[in-house]
């Protein structure tokens, strides 16, 4: 059962969006001023809170993650969800929110912050945005025209979709922020093998650290950031404690389940968390909220079995995951701790500025440049035929030819011909590098992905700038936050443009320079409280609704259309029990609250019960269902007239004598409708 936020969502107040959202315009253009500094009082101990979201969006929204390859959502067969964990101890206060998304956003960032800041004492500087980075969820909400348009298979800011997350994801904060308590909390780590490989082996080969360079297959199952991070927060009860939350940081490719999947999930990270909340309930009694988000995994992806790309492999890989989070959740019970060190630091460094360019000593190029090893895509998830063809296959650095910024890179379309079809000011230009000090570990978090060699070598300047501060004992360093500027890959990966190279946007140097910005950031935050370095922020998108919009005309009956069926299981996926049903369109139905469960009788239908798959419900809150818009029946438009749903069980629970059926809830005022009986 999902935690439920508290707070009316519609209570936030005005956005800036709002213009965006109730009219049709080609570009939002809006602007949030940056938040003036203020010194927080000093708290002894440790206040924490944690709530969660539904951020599930109506079917039609572009999917983001493999670009045009993808396809629009129709459903979902796992939800979406944003998940918070607020602290707060001497002068510092954070709230770390992961999300169910591509990558975080400025523009999330920024809106929430102007929405929490007259109910909360969270600075924007601890306002951390991070994502799982399934490439199965919605996109069109990001910062810059690029990703808006490249990372997804349609093109455009979505006002009202960034709308509805800027209120889901706010809403959770302020209930996590209204509802803390005294808490105590634990930091570690463990190593998880064997469920993800590199699947750019050949480039981090020539890494000049790395002294095995080996291109055996079974090299890809080491060549990966095995570090499971860990944050338990347990409230104080008397003398005890008892669950709270978990902010769990690992480094695995949300691709588990296929591009050609239409409906919107989770992916490995939605089993990785189920498998650790039940965990934790299991071994305490009391459900946490669990959320989790990426460390540094631009080159590891789920070690699937060949052939079987999927939700059930996706499953067996999250679960196992989740499985070894939990055996750290446990043990770090014995290390909770009731006085801790926090401070949060966010800087902004503006590219477009020529000094920011350079950092101590290393400088990038002004103007990013799109690869052509970009457009082959990567190794799980290649582009037919493209990937085959130099110099978009993978491997085929440019070795003629004036040497420029960019190194060994092509430039698709040319150095000169780029920029006739990409402005430089629709790329990525204010860089955010944002720190957060917990207990003895300090998490640096960048907008990109970042690979598993890069990540070492920012962790190694990071540590040896804060060589005199002993207090810090880990550095980590986190993919995805606050925004998405593609890839970071480090030079010597960079020379061989396999696609992680071709997607590095700003040059050889990008690794050395984050590197630099990485522990300028981190040593000005440490010990601060709060430390923040922005300036006001501009947006000026292109824009296009996705999000549906309210039905128009007579509202048709909800019911049930045909018998439910029943599917044997394949080598992929699970048994399935199906059924459709008539009900309004998509605008019309509140997708992120509960639409569809299953019931059972052990009595031949004299009385019902919530059915379930061993400890997970079978509704649409876990794993079990899948809801999905075919489409407009009986001749009905898009907005006005009946549509046809279906609901398909999986995996379902079978046991002779017991009868099921589909149940549709009350939702958006839409009555509650029983199905026939099956077995």
């Amino acid at each position: 059962m999902s935690h439920r936020i508290g707070i009316d969502p519609s209570s936030i107040g005005p956005s800036v969006l709002d213009p965006f959202v109730k009219t049709t315009t080609k570009r939002s253009k809006f602007s949030v001023r940056a938040p003036q500094q203020r010194e927080l009082d000093h708290v002894d101990g440790v206040l924490g809170g944690a709530a969660e979201a539904d951020i599930t969006p109506p079917p039609g929204m572009p999917k983001a993650g493999y670009s045009a390859n993808a396809h629009d959502g129709a459903g979902f067969r796992t939800r979406l969800r944003a998940r918070v964990t607020h602290l707060r101890s001497e002068r510092s206060s954070i709230a770390v929110v992961q999300l169910d998304l591509l990558a975080g956003s400025s523009v999330l960032q920024y809106l929430v912050a102007e929405a929490i800041k007259d109910r909360t004492d969270i600075p924007l500087a601890g306002l951390w945005i991070g994502a799982t980075h399934t490439h199965a969820g919605p996109g069109q909400f990001l910062g810059t025209d690029f990703y808006n348009h490249h990372a997804s298979n349609r093109a455009g800011f979505d006002p009202a979709f960034t709308d509805f997350l800027v209120r889901q994801i706010s809403a959770a904060v302020i209930e996590a922020y209204e509802n803390r308590v005294p808490v105590k909390v634990a930091v570690g780590s463990t190593e998880v093998w064997g469920l993800t490989r590199n699947r750019s082996l050949d480039p981090h080969t020539h890494n000049s650290s790395v002294t095995d360079k080996r291109l055996d297959p079974q090299r890809k199952w080491v060549a990966v950031n095995p570090n499971l991070y860990l944050v338990r927060v347990d409230r104080i009860v008397g003398d005890k404690t008892e669950p709270l939350s978990a902010v769990t940081i690992f480094s695995i490719h949300g691709t588990g389940v296929p591009q050609k999947a239409h409906e919107y999930n989770a992916d490995v990270w939605g089993y990785l968390v189920a498998e650790l909340s039940h965990q934790i309930e299991e071994q305490t009694g009391v459900r946490a909220v669990v959320g989790a988000s990426q460390g540094t995994h631009a080159d590891v992806a789920p070690a699937l079995r060949p052939g079987l790309a999927g939700h059930r492999e996706a499953r067996r890989v999250g679960r196992g995951v989740g499985g070894e989070a939990a055996a750290l959740y446990e043990t770090l019970g014995a290390h909770l701790e009731s006085e801790i060190h926090l401070d949060c630091g966010l800087r902004e460094v503006d590219l477009d500025r020529k000094a920011n360019r350079t950092a101590r000593g290393v400088e990038i190029p002004d103007r990013p440049a799109v690869g052509a090893a970009l457009v082959a895509g990567a190794t799980e998830n290649l582009t037919p035929v493209i990937h085959r063809i130099p110099p978009f296959s993978a491997g085929h650095p440019r070795r003629w030819g004036r040497p420029g910024p960019h190194g060994a890179k092509w430039i698709l379309g040319g150095r000169l011909g780029q920029p006739l079809v990409l402005r430089k000011k629709q790329f990525p230009r204010r860089l955010s590098v944002q720190a957060l000090r917990i207990s003895d570990a300090l998490f640096v978090g960048l907008p990109f992905e970042i690979t598993v060699e890069s990540g070492r070598r920012m962790a190694a300047a990071v540590e040896a700038d804060l060589a005199d501060k002993a207090e810090v004992e880990n550095v980590v360093i986190c993919s995805l936050v606050n925004e998405y500027w593609g890839y970071v890959a480090t030079e010597e990966e960079y020379g061989r443009q396999f696609y992680e190279g071709g997607h590095t946007l700003y040059g050889p140097n990008t690794q050395k320079y984050l590197a630099a910005q990485a522990a300028i950031t981190a040593h000005a935050t440490i010990g601060q409280g709060v430390f923040s370095d922005v300036e006001d922020r501009e947006w000026n998108l292109r824009s296009k609704r996705y999000l549906a919009k309210a039905p128009t005309g007579a509202l048709p009956e909800r019911r049930f259309d045909r018998r439910a069926s029943f599917q044997d299981p394949t080598a992929k996926d699970d048994a399935v029990w199906e059924q459709e049903w008539i009900d309004v369109s998509p605008g019309g139905l509140h997708w992120h609250e509960p639409l569809v469960r299953v019931e059972r009788s052990d009595d031949n239908g004299e009385t019902w019960e919530p059915a379930s798959n061993g400890w997970r419900g079978a509704d649409d809150q876990g794993w079990s269902l899948e809801i999905s818009h075919i489409g407009p029946a009986d001749g009905a438009t898009n907005r006005e007239g009946p549509h046809r749903y279906r609901v398909r069980w999986h995996d379902p629970d079978h046991k002779f004598g017991r009868r099921h059926r589909f149940v549709l809830l009350e939702n958006a005022g839409r009555p509650e409708v029983l199905g026939e009986p099956f077995d």
